[in-house]
Protein backbone atom coordinates (compact mmCIF):
# COMPACT_ATOMS: atom_id res chain seq x y z
CA UNK A 1 0.00 0.00 0.00
CA UNK A 2 1.18 3.52 -0.90
CA UNK A 3 1.10 5.67 1.84
CA UNK A 4 1.34 10.16 1.11
CA UNK A 5 3.60 11.73 3.10
CA UNK A 6 2.65 15.46 3.74
CA UNK A 7 6.11 18.03 4.20
CA UNK A 8 6.25 20.01 6.53
CA UNK A 9 6.76 22.64 3.65
CA UNK A 10 3.38 21.46 1.95
CA UNK A 11 1.86 21.62 5.27
CA UNK A 12 2.55 25.51 5.90
CA UNK A 13 1.12 26.44 2.06
CA UNK A 14 -2.10 24.53 2.85
CA UNK A 15 -2.22 26.60 6.31
CA UNK A 16 -1.62 29.92 4.40
CA UNK A 17 -3.69 29.86 1.34
CA UNK A 18 -6.47 29.02 3.87
CA UNK A 19 -5.69 32.08 6.05
CA UNK A 20 -5.44 34.00 3.02
CA UNK A 21 -9.26 32.66 1.90
CA UNK A 22 -10.57 32.98 5.46
CA UNK A 23 -8.85 36.87 4.98
CA UNK A 24 -10.41 37.93 2.53
CA UNK A 25 -14.07 36.94 3.03
CA UNK A 26 -13.59 39.14 5.64
CA UNK A 27 -13.07 42.27 4.19
CA UNK A 28 -14.89 45.32 4.03
CA UNK A 29 -15.10 45.43 0.19
CA UNK A 30 -17.25 42.01 0.68
CA UNK A 31 -19.97 44.24 2.30
CA UNK A 32 -20.00 42.01 5.21
CA UNK A 33 -17.24 42.05 7.61
CA UNK A 34 -15.21 45.41 8.52
CA UNK A 35 -11.35 45.08 7.34
CA UNK A 36 -11.19 47.58 10.39
CA UNK A 37 -12.24 46.55 13.30
CA UNK A 38 -13.69 42.85 11.99
CA UNK A 39 -17.07 44.11 13.09
CA UNK A 40 -20.23 43.23 11.06
CA UNK A 41 -21.08 45.51 8.41
CA UNK A 42 -25.04 46.67 8.05
CA UNK A 43 -26.19 44.37 11.07
CA UNK A 44 -29.98 44.94 10.93
CA UNK A 45 -29.49 45.25 14.54
CA UNK A 46 -27.96 48.61 14.13
CA UNK A 47 -24.12 49.55 13.93
CA UNK A 48 -22.21 50.49 11.19
CA UNK A 49 -24.29 51.07 7.86
CA UNK A 50 -22.61 50.99 4.46
CA UNK A 51 -23.75 50.83 0.88
CA UNK A 52 -21.19 48.10 -0.05
CA UNK A 53 -23.42 47.20 -2.94
CA UNK A 54 -22.74 50.79 -4.49
CA UNK A 55 -21.02 50.04 -8.24
CA UNK A 56 -20.82 54.02 -9.99
CA UNK A 57 -22.63 56.99 -10.62
CA UNK A 58 -25.03 56.65 -12.95
CA UNK A 59 -25.90 60.02 -15.71
CA UNK A 60 -28.35 61.81 -14.29
CA UNK A 61 -31.02 63.23 -16.67
CA UNK A 62 -29.65 65.38 -19.37
CA UNK A 63 -25.99 64.46 -18.70
CA UNK A 64 -23.54 62.51 -20.27
CA UNK A 65 -20.14 61.72 -19.09
CA UNK A 66 -16.72 63.74 -20.25
CA UNK A 67 -13.37 61.81 -18.89
CA UNK A 68 -11.34 63.86 -17.68
CA UNK A 69 -7.60 64.17 -18.37
CA UNK A 70 -4.57 66.50 -19.51
CA UNK A 71 -4.71 69.37 -22.20
CA UNK A 72 -3.28 72.69 -22.99
CA UNK A 73 -5.67 75.02 -22.01
CA UNK A 74 -6.10 78.47 -23.66
CA UNK A 75 -4.44 77.69 -27.00
CA UNK A 76 -5.52 79.99 -29.43
CA UNK A 77 -4.11 79.74 -33.38
CA UNK A 78 -5.40 83.13 -34.57
CA UNK A 79 -4.83 85.71 -32.09
CA UNK A 80 -6.25 88.52 -33.91
CA UNK A 81 -7.47 90.84 -30.91
CA UNK A 82 -4.53 90.76 -29.21
CA UNK A 83 -5.70 90.50 -25.98
CA UNK A 84 -3.47 88.50 -24.18
CA UNK A 85 -5.32 86.95 -22.19
CA UNK A 86 -5.67 83.24 -23.63
CA UNK A 87 -1.71 82.35 -22.59
CA UNK A 88 -1.64 78.94 -22.87
CA UNK A 89 -1.30 76.48 -20.06
CA UNK A 90 -1.79 73.12 -19.07
CA UNK A 91 -4.34 71.62 -17.12
CA UNK A 92 -5.73 68.76 -15.36
CA UNK A 93 -9.48 68.13 -15.33
CA UNK A 94 -11.20 65.53 -13.27
CA UNK A 95 -14.03 63.62 -14.95
CA UNK A 96 -17.35 65.54 -15.01
CA UNK A 97 -20.77 65.21 -16.40
CA UNK A 98 -22.08 67.57 -18.59
CA UNK A 99 -25.57 69.00 -20.14
CA UNK A 100 -25.45 67.31 -23.93
CA UNK A 101 -27.39 70.54 -24.73
CA UNK A 102 -27.83 73.85 -24.20
CA UNK A 103 -30.54 74.58 -21.53
CA UNK A 104 -33.68 74.61 -23.73
CA UNK A 105 -36.86 76.93 -23.53
CA UNK A 106 -39.18 73.89 -22.57
CA UNK A 107 -36.48 73.27 -19.53
CA UNK A 108 -36.14 76.64 -18.23
CA UNK A 109 -40.06 76.95 -18.70
CA UNK A 110 -40.76 74.49 -16.32
CA UNK A 111 -38.38 76.10 -13.16
CA UNK A 112 -40.81 79.05 -13.98
CA UNK A 113 -43.61 77.11 -13.91
CA UNK A 114 -43.21 75.47 -10.22
CA UNK A 115 -41.31 78.89 -8.97
CA UNK A 116 -44.68 80.49 -9.80
CA UNK A 117 -47.02 77.86 -8.34
CA UNK A 118 -44.73 77.14 -5.32
CA UNK A 119 -44.78 80.74 -4.77
CA UNK A 120 -47.25 82.47 -6.13
CA UNK A 121 -45.80 86.47 -7.52
CA UNK A 122 -50.04 87.09 -6.11
CA UNK A 123 -48.84 87.04 -2.38
CA UNK A 124 -46.53 89.49 -0.84
CA UNK A 125 -44.08 87.69 0.31
CA UNK A 126 -42.55 85.85 -2.37
CA UNK A 127 -43.44 88.54 -5.47
CA UNK A 128 -40.17 88.96 -6.63
CA UNK A 129 -39.03 85.68 -6.63
CA UNK A 130 -41.07 84.15 -9.92
CA UNK A 131 -40.53 87.94 -11.63
CA UNK A 132 -36.40 87.71 -10.57
CA UNK A 133 -36.60 84.39 -12.54
CA UNK A 134 -38.00 85.85 -15.19
CA UNK A 135 -35.13 85.67 -18.63
CA UNK A 136 -34.68 89.29 -20.10
CA UNK A 137 -37.40 88.82 -23.39
CA UNK A 138 -35.91 92.32 -24.42
CA UNK A 139 -32.76 91.80 -25.04
CA UNK A 140 -34.27 90.66 -28.76
CA UNK A 141 -35.29 94.37 -29.32
CA UNK A 142 -32.84 96.58 -31.33
CA UNK A 143 -32.99 100.19 -32.37
CA UNK A 144 -32.41 99.80 -36.02
CA UNK A 145 -34.31 96.18 -36.29
CA UNK A 146 -37.70 94.81 -36.19
CA UNK A 147 -37.60 91.75 -33.32
CA UNK A 148 -40.76 92.16 -31.57
CA UNK A 149 -42.01 88.60 -32.66
CA UNK A 150 -38.94 86.84 -30.92
CA UNK A 151 -39.63 89.64 -27.89
CA UNK A 152 -43.33 88.37 -27.66
CA UNK A 153 -42.73 83.97 -28.74
CA UNK A 154 -39.41 83.18 -28.23
CA UNK A 155 -39.39 82.30 -24.58
CA UNK A 156 -42.87 80.65 -24.38
CA UNK A 157 -44.48 79.70 -28.00
CA UNK A 158 -43.70 75.87 -28.63
CA UNK A 159 -42.15 76.54 -31.85
CA UNK A 160 -39.15 77.88 -29.97
CA UNK A 161 -39.55 74.70 -26.96
CA UNK A 162 -36.40 73.38 -28.27
CA UNK A 163 -34.37 76.84 -28.86
CA UNK A 164 -31.52 77.25 -26.02
CA UNK A 165 -32.82 79.66 -23.38
CA UNK A 166 -31.39 83.54 -23.93
CA UNK A 167 -32.21 86.75 -21.91
CA UNK A 168 -30.62 85.10 -18.62
CA UNK A 169 -27.93 86.73 -16.26
CA UNK A 170 -25.45 84.67 -14.97
CA UNK A 171 -27.30 84.99 -11.27
CA UNK A 172 -30.24 83.40 -12.48
CA UNK A 173 -29.02 80.60 -14.46
CA UNK A 174 -26.68 79.69 -10.80
CA UNK A 175 -30.11 79.78 -9.36
CA UNK A 176 -32.13 76.99 -11.90
CA UNK A 177 -29.37 74.81 -11.54
CA UNK A 178 -29.76 74.82 -7.29
CA UNK A 179 -33.32 74.04 -8.04
CA UNK A 180 -32.46 71.62 -10.22
CA UNK A 181 -30.26 69.61 -8.00
CA UNK A 182 -33.42 69.82 -5.50
CA UNK A 183 -35.74 68.37 -8.08
CA UNK A 184 -33.68 65.72 -9.16
CA UNK A 185 -33.07 64.50 -5.84
CA UNK A 186 -36.50 64.33 -4.96
CA UNK A 187 -37.97 62.41 -7.76
CA UNK A 188 -34.96 59.78 -6.88
CA UNK A 189 -35.58 59.96 -3.07
CA UNK A 190 -39.38 59.26 -4.32
CA UNK A 191 -38.46 56.67 -6.38
CA UNK A 192 -36.77 54.97 -3.58
CA UNK A 193 -39.42 54.79 -1.41
CA UNK A 194 -37.74 57.29 1.28
CA UNK A 195 -40.34 60.18 0.54
CA UNK A 196 -44.81 60.04 0.10
CA UNK A 197 -45.78 59.40 -3.67
CA UNK A 198 -46.26 62.59 -5.43
CA UNK A 199 -45.41 64.65 -2.50
CA UNK A 200 -43.51 66.72 -4.91
CA UNK A 201 -46.72 68.06 -6.97
CA UNK A 202 -49.64 67.17 -4.81
CA UNK A 203 -47.63 68.97 -1.56
CA UNK A 204 -45.47 71.28 -2.54
CA UNK A 205 -46.45 74.93 -1.70
CA UNK A 206 -44.38 77.59 -0.03
CA UNK A 207 -44.10 76.43 3.45
CA UNK A 208 -43.32 72.87 2.20
CA UNK A 209 -40.59 72.39 -0.40
CA UNK A 210 -38.09 70.04 -0.41
CA UNK A 211 -34.27 71.37 0.07
CA UNK A 212 -31.48 68.14 -0.54
CA UNK A 213 -28.99 69.91 1.93
CA UNK A 214 -31.94 70.10 4.51
CA UNK A 215 -32.83 67.07 3.64
CA UNK A 216 -29.45 65.93 4.29
CA UNK A 217 -28.69 67.86 7.66
CA UNK A 218 -32.67 66.75 9.29
CA UNK A 219 -34.69 64.43 6.89
CA UNK A 220 -37.91 65.93 9.01
CA UNK A 221 -36.94 69.52 8.36
CA UNK A 222 -37.81 68.76 4.89
CA UNK A 223 -41.12 69.72 3.50
CA UNK A 224 -41.01 72.74 6.11
CA UNK A 225 -41.15 70.22 8.91
CA UNK A 226 -44.21 68.46 7.25
CA UNK A 227 -43.16 64.68 8.72
CA UNK A 228 -45.83 63.32 7.40
CA UNK A 229 -44.55 63.54 3.84
CA UNK A 230 -41.24 61.91 4.86
CA UNK A 231 -42.53 58.99 6.95
CA UNK A 232 -44.86 58.10 4.05
CA UNK A 233 -42.27 56.87 1.96
CA UNK A 234 -42.71 52.78 1.32
CA UNK A 235 -39.35 52.34 3.27
CA UNK A 236 -40.13 55.11 5.91
CA UNK A 237 -43.22 53.15 7.56
CA UNK A 238 -41.57 51.99 10.79
CA UNK A 239 -39.82 54.83 11.10
CA UNK A 240 -41.70 56.13 14.68
CA UNK A 241 -40.56 52.71 15.77
CA UNK A 242 -37.50 52.62 18.20
CA UNK A 243 -35.71 49.83 16.49
CA UNK A 244 -36.44 51.65 13.08
CA UNK A 245 -33.11 51.30 10.60
CA UNK A 246 -32.31 52.90 7.25
CA UNK A 247 -35.68 55.23 6.77
CA UNK A 248 -33.80 57.81 5.35
CA UNK A 249 -31.38 58.42 2.65
CA UNK A 250 -27.88 60.04 3.53
CA UNK A 251 -25.01 60.25 1.56
CA UNK A 252 -23.22 56.96 2.50
CA UNK A 253 -26.59 55.61 0.82
CA UNK A 254 -25.24 56.47 -2.57
CA UNK A 255 -28.81 57.73 -3.96
CA UNK A 256 -27.96 61.64 -3.85
CA UNK A 257 -25.96 62.54 -6.87
CA UNK A 258 -23.61 65.72 -6.40
CA UNK A 259 -25.37 68.99 -7.13
CA UNK A 260 -26.08 70.64 -10.90
CA UNK A 261 -23.91 73.67 -11.36
CA UNK A 262 -22.24 75.80 -14.68
CA UNK A 263 -19.37 74.11 -15.30
CA UNK A 264 -15.66 75.39 -14.89
CA UNK A 265 -13.82 77.38 -17.81
CA UNK A 266 -11.31 74.80 -17.79
CA UNK A 267 -14.16 71.54 -17.78
CA UNK A 268 -16.32 73.86 -20.29
CA UNK A 269 -12.87 74.13 -22.55
CA UNK A 270 -12.26 70.47 -22.26
CA UNK A 271 -15.53 69.37 -23.14
CA UNK A 272 -15.63 71.66 -26.26
CA UNK A 273 -12.08 70.52 -27.21
CA UNK A 274 -12.62 66.73 -27.16
CA UNK A 275 -9.37 66.11 -27.56
CA UNK A 276 -10.19 62.45 -26.96
CA UNK A 277 -10.95 61.93 -31.24
CA UNK A 278 -7.48 62.48 -31.76
CA UNK A 279 -5.97 60.34 -29.23
CA UNK A 280 -3.64 58.01 -30.46
CA UNK A 281 -2.33 55.70 -26.93
CA UNK A 282 -1.50 58.30 -24.14
CA UNK A 283 -0.94 61.47 -26.81
CA UNK A 284 -3.34 63.69 -28.89
CA UNK A 285 -2.38 63.29 -32.19
CA UNK A 286 -2.54 66.86 -34.39
CA UNK A 287 -4.13 69.48 -32.99
CA UNK A 288 -8.04 70.75 -33.42
CA UNK A 289 -9.45 74.48 -34.13
CA UNK A 290 -13.20 74.00 -33.49
CA UNK A 291 -15.12 70.98 -31.58
CA UNK A 292 -14.83 69.18 -34.36
CA UNK A 293 -12.26 67.48 -36.68
CA UNK A 294 -10.61 69.32 -39.29
CA UNK A 295 -10.04 73.41 -39.74
CA UNK A 296 -12.83 74.39 -41.75
CA UNK A 297 -16.16 75.01 -40.34
CA UNK A 298 -18.18 72.95 -43.52
CA UNK A 299 -18.55 69.51 -43.39
CA UNK A 300 -16.68 67.02 -45.60
CA UNK A 301 -18.66 63.92 -45.03
CA UNK A 302 -20.42 62.83 -48.42
CA UNK A 303 -24.21 63.10 -47.32
CA UNK A 304 -23.67 67.04 -45.44
CA UNK A 305 -20.86 68.16 -47.91
CA UNK A 306 -20.32 71.78 -47.68
CA UNK A 307 -22.74 71.93 -44.78
CA UNK A 308 -21.93 74.46 -42.12
CA UNK A 309 -20.97 72.06 -38.65
CA UNK A 310 -22.17 74.81 -36.19
CA UNK A 311 -24.88 78.03 -36.17
CA UNK A 312 -22.94 81.27 -36.09
CA UNK A 313 -22.60 84.53 -38.54
CA UNK A 314 -20.86 83.90 -41.96
CA UNK A 315 -20.43 87.75 -43.01
CA UNK A 316 -21.96 90.84 -42.94
CA UNK A 317 -25.58 90.54 -43.34
CA UNK A 318 -25.19 86.91 -43.45
CA UNK A 319 -27.00 84.71 -40.34
CA UNK A 320 -27.64 82.05 -42.28
CA UNK A 321 -27.18 81.78 -46.47
CA UNK A 322 -29.28 82.69 -49.07
CA UNK A 323 -33.57 81.64 -49.20
CA UNK A 324 -33.78 77.91 -50.63
CA UNK A 325 -30.31 76.57 -49.63
CA UNK A 326 -29.37 77.97 -46.70
CA UNK A 327 -25.29 77.40 -45.51
CA UNK A 328 -26.52 76.16 -41.45
CA UNK A 329 -30.43 76.37 -41.89
CA UNK A 330 -30.45 79.39 -38.56
CA UNK A 331 -31.07 82.82 -38.86
CA UNK A 332 -31.10 83.24 -34.98
CA UNK A 333 -31.00 80.16 -32.55
CA UNK A 334 -31.32 76.78 -33.92
CA UNK A 335 -32.94 73.64 -31.93
CA UNK A 336 -30.45 72.03 -29.75
CA UNK A 337 -28.72 68.66 -31.71
CA UNK A 338 -29.29 70.84 -34.92
CA UNK A 339 -25.55 70.02 -35.84
CA UNK A 340 -23.36 66.78 -35.37
CA UNK A 341 -22.20 66.36 -31.57
CA UNK A 342 -18.60 66.57 -31.18
CA UNK A 343 -16.56 63.69 -30.30
CA UNK A 344 -17.75 63.62 -26.28
CA UNK A 345 -21.35 63.56 -27.04
CA UNK A 346 -22.05 67.04 -26.57
CA UNK A 347 -24.19 69.71 -29.11
CA UNK A 348 -23.52 72.90 -30.17
CA UNK A 349 -20.03 73.54 -28.37
CA UNK A 350 -19.86 76.04 -30.96
CA UNK A 351 -22.14 78.70 -32.18
CA UNK A 352 -25.78 78.71 -31.50
CA UNK A 353 -25.55 80.64 -28.03
CA UNK A 354 -22.41 81.43 -26.48
CA UNK A 355 -22.41 79.71 -22.79
CA UNK A 356 -21.87 81.15 -19.30
CA UNK A 357 -19.17 79.18 -17.33
CA UNK A 358 -18.71 79.66 -13.74
CA UNK A 359 -15.13 81.45 -13.50
CA UNK A 360 -15.13 85.11 -12.66
CA UNK A 361 -13.17 86.77 -15.32
CA UNK A 362 -9.44 87.72 -15.44
CA UNK A 363 -6.80 88.16 -18.25
CA UNK A 364 -4.43 86.04 -16.54
CA UNK A 365 -4.92 81.92 -15.86
CA UNK A 366 -2.50 81.51 -12.97
CA UNK A 367 -1.28 77.83 -13.42
CA UNK A 368 1.30 78.37 -11.28
CA UNK A 369 -1.34 79.05 -8.49
CA UNK A 370 -2.97 75.84 -9.30
CA UNK A 371 -3.35 73.64 -13.07
CA UNK A 372 -5.45 71.05 -11.22
CA UNK A 373 -9.52 71.70 -11.60
CA UNK A 374 -8.53 74.97 -12.24
CA UNK A 375 -11.22 78.38 -11.07
CA UNK A 376 -11.53 81.20 -10.32
CA UNK A 377 -14.29 82.15 -7.81
CA UNK A 378 -14.32 80.72 -4.62
CA UNK A 379 -16.92 82.48 -1.97
CA UNK A 380 -16.43 79.33 0.85
CA UNK A 381 -19.72 79.59 2.68
CA UNK A 382 -21.22 77.32 6.10
CA UNK A 383 -24.34 77.22 7.07
CA UNK A 384 -25.64 79.58 9.24
CA UNK A 385 -26.56 78.50 12.84
CA UNK A 386 -29.81 79.31 14.86
CA UNK A 387 -30.28 80.24 18.57
CA UNK A 388 -31.32 76.41 18.91
CA UNK A 389 -27.71 75.02 17.99
CA UNK A 390 -29.15 73.52 14.15
CA UNK A 391 -28.96 74.58 10.92
CA UNK A 392 -31.37 77.50 10.62
CA UNK A 393 -33.48 76.69 7.40
CA UNK A 394 -35.20 79.89 5.45
CA UNK A 395 -38.89 80.84 5.89
CA UNK A 396 -41.20 83.27 3.80
CA UNK A 397 -40.05 86.09 6.84
CA UNK A 398 -36.34 85.44 6.23
CA UNK A 399 -35.94 85.13 2.78
CA UNK A 400 -33.13 87.17 1.15
CA UNK A 401 -32.64 89.67 -1.90
CA UNK A 402 -30.41 91.26 -3.82
CA UNK A 403 -30.72 94.39 -5.74
CA UNK A 404 -28.83 94.02 -8.89
CA UNK A 405 -26.72 96.94 -10.65
CA UNK A 406 -29.78 97.28 -13.15
CA UNK A 407 -32.57 97.39 -10.58
CA UNK A 408 -33.66 94.15 -10.95
CA UNK A 409 -34.46 92.28 -7.83
CA UNK A 410 -33.42 88.93 -7.19
CA UNK A 411 -33.51 86.52 -4.63
CA UNK A 412 -30.85 85.00 -3.01
CA UNK A 413 -32.53 81.94 -1.00
CA UNK A 414 -35.65 80.05 -0.94
CA UNK A 415 -38.44 78.70 2.24
CA UNK A 416 -36.75 75.56 3.10
CA UNK A 417 -33.28 76.00 2.23
CA UNK A 418 -30.60 76.54 4.57
CA UNK A 419 -29.47 79.93 5.01
CA UNK A 420 -25.80 80.22 4.29
CA UNK A 421 -23.06 82.97 5.83
CA UNK A 422 -19.45 83.38 4.92
CA UNK A 423 -16.81 81.57 6.72
CA UNK A 424 -14.59 83.80 9.38
CA UNK A 425 -11.33 84.29 9.98
CA UNK A 426 -11.81 81.69 13.24
CA UNK A 427 -12.74 78.95 10.40
CA UNK A 428 -9.53 79.39 8.58
CA UNK A 429 -7.29 79.63 11.54
CA UNK A 430 -3.75 77.71 10.74
CA UNK A 431 -5.65 76.14 7.55
CA UNK A 432 -2.72 76.30 4.72
CA UNK A 433 -4.56 75.67 2.04
CA UNK A 434 -6.96 79.18 2.38
CA UNK A 435 -7.34 81.45 4.84
CA UNK A 436 -10.33 84.31 3.71
CA UNK A 437 -13.96 83.27 2.43
CA UNK A 438 -14.07 85.39 -0.52
CA UNK A 439 -11.03 84.41 -3.48
CA UNK A 440 -12.32 85.96 -6.02
CA UNK A 441 -9.38 88.07 -6.45
CA UNK A 442 -6.75 85.72 -5.38
CA UNK A 443 -3.21 86.51 -6.37
CA UNK A 444 -3.93 88.72 -9.10
CA UNK A 445 -4.35 92.10 -7.22
CA UNK A 446 -3.85 91.42 -3.82
CA UNK A 447 -1.18 92.09 -1.84
CA UNK A 448 0.16 88.41 -2.33
CA UNK A 449 0.62 89.32 -6.06
CA UNK A 450 0.99 93.22 -6.34
CA UNK A 451 4.06 94.56 -8.04
CA UNK A 452 4.44 97.75 -5.73
CA UNK A 453 7.47 98.28 -3.20
CA UNK A 454 5.05 98.57 -0.47
CA UNK A 455 2.86 95.21 -0.53
CA UNK A 456 3.23 94.60 2.75
CA UNK A 457 2.04 97.73 3.83
CA UNK A 458 -0.57 98.04 6.94
CA UNK A 459 -2.27 100.45 5.26
CA UNK A 460 -5.92 99.76 4.55
CA UNK A 461 -7.09 99.38 0.70
CA UNK A 462 -9.62 102.42 -0.04
CA UNK A 463 -11.65 103.62 -2.88
CA UNK A 464 -9.15 106.54 -3.41
CA UNK A 465 -5.99 103.98 -3.40
CA UNK A 466 -5.12 104.61 -7.24
CA UNK A 467 -2.72 100.72 -6.98
CA UNK A 468 -6.20 99.27 -7.03
CA UNK A 469 -5.37 96.73 -10.45
CA UNK A 470 -8.77 96.47 -11.51
CA UNK A 471 -10.07 99.91 -11.06
CA UNK A 472 -13.85 99.29 -12.54
CA UNK A 473 -17.24 101.74 -11.83
CA UNK A 474 -19.17 101.11 -9.33
CA UNK A 475 -22.36 102.11 -9.76
CA UNK A 476 -24.71 102.99 -7.06
CA UNK A 477 -28.07 101.26 -6.58
CA UNK A 478 -30.60 102.02 -3.29
CA UNK A 479 -33.70 102.48 -2.08
CA UNK A 480 -34.74 106.23 -0.57
CA UNK A 481 -36.83 106.82 2.57
CA UNK A 482 -39.93 106.07 0.74
CA UNK A 483 -38.96 102.63 -1.46
CA UNK A 484 -37.96 104.26 -4.37
CA UNK A 485 -35.39 103.57 -6.60
CA UNK A 486 -32.01 106.00 -6.26
CA UNK A 487 -29.76 105.20 -9.35
CA UNK A 488 -26.37 107.04 -9.35
CA UNK A 489 -23.92 106.39 -12.35
CA UNK A 490 -20.39 106.22 -11.46
CA UNK A 491 -18.62 109.01 -13.37
CA UNK A 492 -14.92 108.78 -11.81
CA UNK A 493 -12.19 108.07 -14.68
CA UNK A 494 -11.84 104.40 -14.59
CA UNK A 495 -9.49 102.34 -16.22
CA UNK A 496 -11.53 99.34 -16.81
CA UNK A 497 -14.50 97.37 -17.02
CA UNK A 498 -12.92 94.10 -14.65
CA UNK A 499 -14.08 93.90 -11.14
CA UNK A 500 -15.64 90.65 -9.49
CA UNK A 501 -18.69 90.28 -10.70
CA UNK A 502 -18.19 89.88 -14.65
CA UNK A 503 -18.16 85.95 -15.52
CA UNK A 504 -16.60 84.30 -18.33
CA UNK A 505 -18.40 83.40 -21.37
CA UNK A 506 -17.19 80.85 -23.60
CA UNK A 507 -18.08 79.48 -27.42
CA UNK A 508 -19.16 81.97 -30.30
CA UNK A 509 -23.12 82.20 -30.75
CA UNK A 510 -25.27 83.11 -33.75
CA UNK A 511 -24.22 86.43 -33.48
CA UNK A 512 -20.53 86.04 -33.72
CA UNK A 513 -17.92 85.27 -36.69
CA UNK A 514 -16.09 82.25 -36.68
CA UNK A 515 -12.80 83.71 -35.09
CA UNK A 516 -15.22 82.73 -32.15
CA UNK A 517 -16.04 78.98 -32.42
CA UNK A 518 -12.47 78.43 -30.90
CA UNK A 519 -13.03 77.12 -27.43
CA UNK A 520 -10.34 78.45 -26.29
CA UNK A 521 -11.59 81.93 -27.02
CA UNK A 522 -13.17 83.82 -23.45
CA UNK A 523 -14.75 87.09 -23.09
CA UNK A 524 -16.72 88.18 -20.12
CA UNK A 525 -19.83 89.54 -19.34
CA UNK A 526 -21.74 91.39 -15.98
CA UNK A 527 -22.97 88.19 -14.30
CA UNK A 528 -26.34 90.43 -13.45
CA UNK A 529 -27.09 91.24 -17.49
CA UNK A 530 -28.20 89.27 -19.94
CA UNK A 531 -27.93 89.18 -23.68
CA UNK A 532 -30.04 87.16 -26.94
CA UNK A 533 -26.49 85.61 -27.38
CA UNK A 534 -25.93 84.16 -24.68
CA UNK A 535 -27.25 80.97 -22.72
CA UNK A 536 -25.72 78.42 -20.33
CA UNK A 537 -25.31 74.13 -19.73
CA UNK A 538 -24.96 72.23 -16.50
CA UNK A 539 -22.17 70.28 -15.49
CA UNK A 540 -22.06 67.43 -12.22
CA UNK A 541 -18.97 66.31 -10.39
CA UNK A 542 -18.15 62.97 -10.89
CA UNK A 543 -17.25 60.39 -8.12
CA UNK A 544 -15.33 57.55 -7.74
CA UNK A 545 -12.87 56.33 -10.72
CA UNK A 546 -12.13 58.60 -13.43
CA UNK A 547 -13.93 56.45 -16.25
CA UNK A 548 -16.57 54.06 -16.17
CA UNK A 549 -14.89 51.52 -18.33
CA UNK A 550 -13.67 48.22 -16.78
CA UNK A 551 -10.14 47.28 -17.63
CA UNK A 552 -9.29 43.66 -18.26
CA UNK A 553 -7.04 41.88 -15.84
CA UNK A 554 -3.88 40.93 -16.97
Amino acid sequence: MKINRITALQLFLALAVAVGFTGCSKRGGGGNTSSATGWKINDKKGGFQHNSKYKQQEAAPGLVEVEGGTFTMGRVQDDVMHDWNNTPTQQHVQSFYMDETEVTNVMYMEYLDWLKRVFPPTEENYKNIYVGALPDTLVWRSALGYNETMTNNYLRHPAYGDYPVVGVNWIQAVEFSKWRTDRVTEGILEKEGYLKRDAKILDATAENTFSTEAYLESPTKAYGGNEEIVLKGPRNKLANKEDAKNVYAQRTSGLIPPEYRLPTEAEWEYAALALVGNREYNMYKGNKKYPWRGQYTRSSRRQQKGDQLANFKQGKGDYGGIAGWSDDNADITAPARSYPPNDFGLYDMAGNVAEWVADVYRPMVDDEGNDFNYYRGNVYMKNKIGDDGRAEIVTAETIEYDTLSNGRIQYRNLPGQIAQTQITKEDTYLRQNYNRSDNRNFRDGDRESTRYFDANSTEEEGENNQKRMYDSPKHLVAKDSVGGMVREYDKKKRTTLINDNVRVYKGGSWRDRAYWLDPAQRRYFPQDMATDYIGFRCAMSKVGPKNSRKKARN
